[in-house]
């Protein structure tokens, strides 16, 4: 299918949604995140596909929102509702996408970019990538559920400093406060990330879902989790999959898992 704002790529178990509007450094319009919306549809349609990978095309991952077409003040008050809209939907679907998902984060990632990061399952990040929440200093709000999720992978008074100052962060700063997975050198980037969605994409679909779908949800009590976690296990032990593991297991093998 055409893009205007992305490009959409499928390379085995592994879809890439790359953000394709690097002459302002992958800034977000309504367009770009609607397209977004249709690419991470398609990817959970088709069943070959066991990882989603977000990154940006050029030196930027994204930039936030484009302040010159804000600037412009030629939206109604429903448009910009509307794309306020889109953003927390595109945040949404990423954190609760059935299929695993990784933000890539090749350059800037502020604003709306770090929002779609923070959803994601993992941040992978260029050694030289920058990290930054400017909201506030612009005298607007973060969004995406990040006032919830950034706590969960960095803790509250680090939440804290990294939204009241809007300070950028580096990949090495990143992982140590445990925001970033992993770092990688630039020149080895892609490379790297490639070899890690497949890691993930080789691994069982059906009970990848069911370990993203616990592991995101942080409002269950001990005795909701226990059932819930025990209901996902007898549904995983019905599929093919589950004999597939213990006959690879067995056999000394890798399992092929068909997501059945």
């Amino acid at each position: 299918m055409a893009f205007a704002t992305i490009i959409y790529t499928k390379s085995g178990p592994v879809a890439e949604i790359r953000f394709n509007r690097p002459h302002r450094l992958n800034a977000v319009v309504s367009e770009f995140y609607a397209e977004i919306l249709t690419a991470l549809d398609d990817a959970e349609a088709d069943s070959g596909i066991r990882c989603i990978v977000l990154t940006g095309e050029g030196r930027a991952f994204c930039v936030g929102a484009d302040l010159k077409e804000h600037g412009a003040a030629t939206r109604s008050e429903l448009e910009k509702l509307e794309y306020l809209q889109l953003a927390n939907d595109v945040c949404d679907r990423i954190y609760r996408h059935p299929r695993p998902v990784i933000a890539a984060v090749n350059g800037f990632a502020l604003g709306a970019g770090a929002e779609m990061s923070c959803s994601a399952d993992f941040i992978l990040m260029k050694a030289s990538a920058r990290i930054g929440f400017p909201e506030i200093s612009i005298g607007t709000h973060v969004g995406g559920g990040v006032t919830g999720i950034l706590p969960r992978l960095v803790g509250l008074a680090r939440a804290r400093e990294l939204i009241f100052t809007g300070r950028r962060i580096d990949g090495a700063e990143a992982l140590r406060i445990g925001l970033a997975t992993r770092v990688f050198p630039d020149e080895s980037f892609a490379e790297n990330v490639a070899a890690f969605a497949r890691e993930i994409g080789a691994k069982a679909p059906v009970s990848m879902r069911f370990a993203k779908e616990h592991l995101n949800d942080g409002q269950r009590d001990r005795a909701a989790r226990l059932l819930t976690e025990l209901n996902a296990l007898r549904s995983c032990m019905l599929t093919e999959d589950w004999q597939e593991g213990v006959d690879a297991f067995a056999e000394k093998r890798t399992p092929a898992f068909k997501g059945r």
